[in-house]
């Protein structure tokens, strides 16, 4: 079964580990990775805010700016909380159901599939267009601690859900796949910061059902023909 024991790895504790101690190293690599396919498109949205708060007042643009940045940062954190005990939780189920534990690569590339499907919603669309959305060169912000944080809550709120297929098909992958991290930031990147951002997300979304299609033909072929160990 090693579509389902790799999943299953990812969320099991290490010999000798508690459960706390498995969940905080989770989310000690999960914040470590969101911020490194966050930041290419993030870097732009905070430079454009400290250019519109510093209309209203060249005073403490470091200090805000950071504050938006800790409250995008913060909602991914918070969606690690929640990720990791589902995680754990469908792992158990597939390591306990041999039957399950086997239609886990087909289930993998349905997963897939679906989660391109949703590039084109118009769900998609409204949470991309709030990840985009930035002040313009001629707008001028208020200089408050509580109008940047609440901006990075709202950016972070629209960009994880904006990145919602993205996320699922790193998970189901594996989130240590350095092949797919590259290209969930690439894709990422792209759709955020392209001038047709929608446009962007539909060539990817169009990708990603291909490739998920492309996972469920080689699980049906693995079935049939199972490879020889």
């Amino acid at each position: 079964m090693p579509g389902g024991w790799t999943m299953s790895m990812m969320w099991m504790r290490m010999p000798g580990q508690t459960w706390p101690g498995a969940a905080a190293a989770f989310l000690s690599m999960w914040v470590v990775m969101m911020a490194a396919m966050m930041l290419p498109s993030l870097v732009p949205m905070l430079w454009r805010y400290r250019q519109a708060v510093a209309r209203a007042s060249p005073t403490r643009l470091g200090v805000l700016t950071a504050l938006v940045g800790l409250g995008y940062f913060l909602v991914w954190t918070v969606l690690g909380m929640a990720v990791y005990p589902i995680g754990v939780m469908l792992a158990a189920v597939v390591m306990e159901q041999p039957a399950l534990s086997r239609a886990v690569p087909t289930a993998i590339g349905a997963v897939v599939m679906l989660a391109g499907a949703s590039q084109f919603t118009p769900w998609k669309a409204r949470h991309l267009a709030g990840c985009r959305e930035a002040p313009g060169r001629d707008r001028v912000m208020p200089a408050g601690a509580g109008t940047a944080w609440r901006h990075g809550l709202r950016l972070g709120l629209h960009c994880s859900y904006s990145s919602a297929a993205a996320t699922i098909v790193l998970l189901v992958l594996g989130l240590m796949d350095l092949r797919a991290m590259a290209a969930v930031t690439a894709a990422i990147t792209a759709e955020r910061l392209a001038p047709a951002g929608e446009r962007v997300a539909h060539v990817i979304g169009a990708v990603v059902v291909g490739a998920g299609a492309v996972l469920i033909a080689r699980a049906s072929a693995d079935a049939l023909c199972p490879p020889l160990i």
